[in-house]
């Protein structure tokens, strides 16, 4: 009887052992699957924003030279012509997308259609109008250091507007970038006519109306990402050619011209703007914008490598201080654990067991 107990009783201990062991193993395979499912979305994630930004270089590295060809093609065509002509171009270049889409035979844009009209209002006719006619009377290194500041407004819009507060980091970022602006254009700064400077100032503000409106819809996914580029260039461009047929004159431009024209209207404006649209889905209005204010910064480097333009020893000083601030401005911390992850922390315990209750039948 005592042998019976005994053999009874180390039965029972083999296989609890067996039972915890079991559940030991159960609870280790499903730890390491958590585990490579969230590295896997952290890096997804990463892998996504990345993308992003560098989508957002290109575009500001396209931008930078559209002042040399923008500076072609004006001696073939006025200044709102060539504008008209160059977006809605564009516009039609992207109606074959949306048409892939169904874009054309459906409502692209249910409930949204005026403010994508007021994005293609601020863009297009007053932004850029506000910079073709101010750069008649202030120097282009002027007009240029005002559209570098794009930021600013655009902090104060998407603060008010979309709710995307910056880190501490990116605030001390946005400064460091705007202080290497002010040094990049500090030697060719002059204050050119008043009204000139506010009436480009009003078009930095009407640009940053547009980012923070494409920010907007974006963001929340209402409009796919080729008619969000596509209508307010319609709209924009529309409203130039109407404004500019009966001020200007007719345009006959050489061949040179229209190749200007047409490389405007594809890459730095078809190609871009997607691009732009695409990005903004995942940058904020912040990171997205300190990132174009690059651009005019691009335009001078690109100057000083094709046309031979030297750069001063505190231009390339305030270059680097700008890309160091851009930097500060991207950098991304781990994003804190969701609601349903604490939960399943906690549930777990500190240590990674499973809790008792968890390990009941």
């Amino acid at each position: 009887t005592e042998i019976g107990s005994r053999r009874l009783r180390w039965r029972g201990l083999e296989t609890s052992s067996r039972r915890a062991y079991a559940l030991t193993c159960v609870t280790a395979v499903k730890t390491a699957g958590e585990f490579v499912r969230r590295w896997g979305m952290r890096r997804d994630r990463g892998w996504t924003r990345l993308l992003a930004i560098g989508e957002a270089l290109l575009v500001s590295a396209i931008w930078a030279s559209s002042f040399v060809i923008i500076k072609v093609g004006l001696a073939h065509m006025a200044p709102l012509t060539l504008a008209g002509v160059r977006y809605f171009a564009a516009f039609l270049l992207l109606l074959p997308a949306m048409a892939l889409n169904g874009g054309l035979t459906r409502n692209p844009a249910p409930g949204h259609w005026w403010q994508l009209f007021v994005m293609g209002l601020c863009a297009y006719p007053l932004s850029n109008g506000a910079l073709f006619w101010g750069l008649q009377y202030v120097p282009a290194t002027t007009g240029a250091f005002l559209f570098s500041l794009l930021p600013l407004p655009g902090l104060f819009l998407a603060l008010v507007w979309l709710r995307e507060v910056p880190t501490r980091l990116q605030v001390v970022g946005l400064a460091v970038t705007l202080a290497g602006s002010a040094l990049f254009f500090s030697p060719g700064l002059s204050a050119g006519d008043p009204l000139a400077l506010a009436v480009i100032s009003l078009g930095v503000l009407a640009f940053a109306v547009f980012v923070v409106l494409s920010r907007a819809l974006a963001r929340a996914g209402h409009v796919p990402t080729v008619p969000l580029t596509a209508l307010p260039l319609g709209f924009g461009g529309g409203l130039l050619l109407l404004v500019a047929l009966p001020l200007e004159r007719p345009a006959s431009p050489s061949l040179e011209g229209w190749v200007a024209v047409l490389w405007l209207a594809v890459v730095n404006t078809a190609l871009a703007y997607v691009l732009y649209n695409h990005c903004i889905r995942i940058l904020t209005a912040l990171e997205s914008n300190v990132l174009l204010s690059l651009s005019p910064l691009g335009t001078a480097l690109l100057a000083s490598l094709f046309l031979g333009e030297q750069l001063a020893a505190l231009q390339v000083i305030g270059l680097v201080v700008a890309v160091l601030g851009v930097l500060l401005v991207q950098w991304k911390s781990a994003p804190p654990p969701s609601s349903s992850q604490a939960a399943d922390c906690s549930a777990s315990g500190p240590s990674g067991r499973v809790s008792p209750t968890e390990s009941k039948p």
